[in-house]
């Protein structure tokens, strides 16, 4: 390998990292063998005083560590091997002879921020592609090459623990506030900097650092009473954000314990010893997966490779200044930057909607995801119109308009009208068929649905619908823009609700039966969020509008008939006027914007009287099997490309557990088998809403599964994408 190119420069060796074929740099077996091979050489090189080490990349330091070695990883000892390795690199680097400098630009997360962290000083660029942070626990992983025990011992527990414990990234500027890299530079002059810098260290030794806070970090940083309290909190916080389900905060909060009562060489043991217990738990694993098949689907254009020519987009239209509409045109000019023209029926809606995509900056800015300037540059992006002036500009245009078919027709033709030649119109409806959307239209090629989630600006998923029509350049490009606007995308079948509505329905559905029958509101949505939602589904429906989930609710009984006959708690919840939180009443009582509460009165409503004759275990088994009975059925009837698409979509799209891996995952983990026994008990107990799907017994009969290993099969194109 030749991923490291040595220059002097006065004295100084400046190491470029550019590792061949990856667009980042990342810290594999084969790179880590050639550093530490560099290293001794250079350790034996008299003319060579110090060292930089600096990327080849444009925007990327070193990504971390190759998380295919994971997956590789037969056993805890294995794992433990592979800590042990990484600790020893990143001490050789720690105790080199020679001043080692980090010159560091664009990303340095994991092992690249370990890297840093055992240097004896960092630069960092100004640029906001600088990104600076130990992710590890997203993968169910700590930092196990240090990062536990350096990362405290720089900027304290509290500052360490609150970067370690969340999987936390942070921009250069407040790495450095933090103390985490030692200089703040512009881009052009790192290199020369860095060098300065080494050379500085060699005429007058490391800097003395002062920790930030004052008598508060002395007081809770700098003995043992306060760290207690520290971690107390810490402990306290992870579990309730957790539920117990994720191992890794906790594992970690541990490491980080260790090494600093104990001693850095028993915080190192512990470290290396509780990260082989986590990358081998079936925690990680799951979580690994989701990382591979998010990163799959970044370049998957949801088409046949090859045969779609996808085109840029610059400028977007909007129509329907509404929630949704403000949502994406908001997320358009923060995430995609380009220009966005919102159109309504009248200025006054107009006005609300550009304050609305206005706040969506705001809080970005407020969150420090962006700067003052980037809000301004964002902000000048959006314009707003009653008419069409401006639209036949547009690249895109997207319609957030009433959910009605009528209207969305209506909509179509008047763009059709004035669009240019090759313009796209999305339709960002939630449950009526793009097809029928793009009936009579000229152009029905250039039709298709994205469906964002509500919020907007928060939702990570976008579904990607083609109608019976749509071309595949059509779908590439809805596909690409998508991700240009941060969300991971997945294509899928013109199908009545999709697939996320889709396999949500029957979950809803049975939480209105569970509640006719007297079930209280609070242990359903508390089964539900110790299972691993992030709400329950009482509380879902408050805050998706009951009017919307009814219009949803009757469009999936009228395509799947019996099966999914709503439950009548919704229509007696809307004849007393309760829409949810939008209307400060719903299941929930709210005050201020905020829950406080169930509603007592709405036992009246519903003519039912609370009990608990039903135990959490038959509510959990009721709800999860309804939704895994409904993927599979989707599933098979082709909803989906591939099982990797249906389970991300779960998860980004209604908060599926991302330890379960997703419903088709959770299929694989039970058993098609003994899935399909738990659904014939409840349908003789509960009716024929539960019967196993055709696909779902084929498949037990078979043996079947989704996923071979940690893979699942290759997407097939839909209808409409070729």
């Amino acid at each position: 390998m030749n991923t490291f190119t040595v220059v002097e420069e006065l004295g100084v060796a400046v190491v470029s990292i550019d590792l061949a074929g990856s667009p980042v740099n990342i810290l594999t077996a084969a790179v880590k063998a050639e550093f530490e091979t560099l290293l001794e050489r250079l350790g034996a090189e008299k003319s060579v005083r110090a060292v930089v080490l600096i990327s080849g990349k444009p925007d990327s330091f070193i990504a971390g560590a190759d998380i295919e070695q994971f997956v590789g990883l037969p056993n805890q000892a294995a794992a433990e091997a592979l800590s042990r390795e990484g600790q020893a690199t990143m001490d050789r680097v720690a105790a080199f002879p020679k001043p080692i400098v980090a010159a560091i630009h664009g990303t340095c997360l994991g092992g690249g921020l370990e890297l840093a962290l055992a240097c004896q000083y960092r630069l960092a660029t100004n640029h906001p592609k600088t990104q600076l942070g130990l992710p590890e626990v997203q993968l169910g992983i700590l930092p196990g090459a240090g990062g536990c025990q350096r990362l405290p011992r720089l900027i304290g527990v509290r500052a360490a623990l609150d970067i370690i414990l969340a999987g936390k990234s942070e921009r250069a500027a407040k790495a450095f506030k933090l103390g985490m890299v030692d200089e703040l530079v512009p881009p052009p002059l790192l290199r020369s900097l860095a060098v300065a810098a080494a050379v500085r260290l060699l005429e007058s030794g490391l800097p003395r650092r002062t920790r930030h806070g004052g008598a508060v970090a002395w007081l809770l940083d700098a003995n043992p009473i306060g760290r207690a309290l520290v971690y107390r909190m810490a402990r306290k916080s992870v579990q309730a954000k957790t539920g117990g389900h994720y191992p890794a905060p906790l594992a970690a909060l541990e490491a980080v314990r260790t090494g600093l009562e104990r001693g850095m060489r028993a915080g190192f043991v512990d470290e290396h010893r509780r990260f082989g217990e986590l990358a081998v738990s079936a925690v990680s694993r799951k979580l690994v997966q989701i990382f591979f098949a998010t990163t799959a689907l970044k370049k998957d254009d949801g088409v046949e490779p090859g045969t779609a020519l996808p085109r840029p987009v610059r400028r977007l239209g909007v129509v329907g200044a509404g929630f949704m509409g403000a949502g994406i045109a908001g997320t358009a000019v923060s995430q995609a930057g380009v220009e966005v023209r919102m159109k309504d029926a009248e200025l006054a809606r107009v006005g609300k909607g550009l304050k609305a995509a206005r706040g969506v900056l705001d809080g970005r800015l407020k969150r420090r995801r962006i700067t003052k300037q980037e809000h301004q540059r964002a902000a000048d992006l959006l314009s707003g119109t009653e008419g069409f002036s401006g639209f036949p500009r547009a690249d895109l245009v997207i319609e957030a308009v009433f959910e009605d078919l009528g209207v969305k027709r209506t909509v179509v033709a008047e763009l059709e009208a004035v669009l240019g030649a090759s313009a796209i119109v999305a339709t960002n409806t939630s449950t009526i068929p793009i097809t029928e959307i793009a009936e009579g239209a000229h152009h029905p090629g250039r039709i298709l649905g994205m469906h964002f989630f509500s919020p907007v600006d928060r939702m990570p998923l976008l579904e990607v619908i083609p109608g019976a029509a749509t071309a595949a350049d059509t779908i590439a490009t809805a596909v690409q823009f998508g991700r240009r606007m941060g969300k991971t995308v997945i294509v899928v079948a013109d199908r009545p609700g999709f697939w996320v509505n889709r396999i949500l329905s029957p979950y809803l559905n049975e939480a209105g039966h569970l509640l006719m029958e007297g079930t209280p509101i609070e242990a359903i949505d508390r089964t539900m969020t110790r299972f691993g939602f992030p709400v329950g589904p009482i509380a879902l429906l408050d805050e998706v509008g009951l009017d919307v989930a009814a219009k949803g609710g009757g469009v999936m009984h009228a395509a799947f008939g019996e099966r999914l006959t709503p439950a009548d708690a919704i229509t007696r919840m809307l004849a007393d006027q309760r829409l949810g939180r939008k209307s400060g009443r719903g299941f929930y009582r709210y005050e201020g914007g905020k829950k406080a509460g169930v509603d007592a009165q709405v036992y009246r409503l519903l003519a039912v009287t609370p009990s608990d004759r039903v135990s959490p275990q038959t509510i959990e088994q009721r709800l999860v099997y309804a939704m895994l009975n409904e993927a599979a059925m989707a599933a098979g009837e082709g909803v989906v490309r591939c099982p990797r698409d249906g389970d991300i979509g779960a998860i980004f799209g209604i908060g599926f557990p991302p330890f379960r891996g997703g419903p088709l995952r959770m299929i694989d983990d039970l058993g098609a088998a003994p899935v399909v026994a738990t659904l014939r008990a409840l349908q003789a107990e509960f009716g024929m809403r539960f019967a196993p799907c055709a696909a779902l017994v084929a498949m037990a009969e078979q043996g079947g599964r989704y996923y071979d290993g940690v893979t699942a099969a290759a997407p097939q194109p839909l209808s409409g994408a070729s």
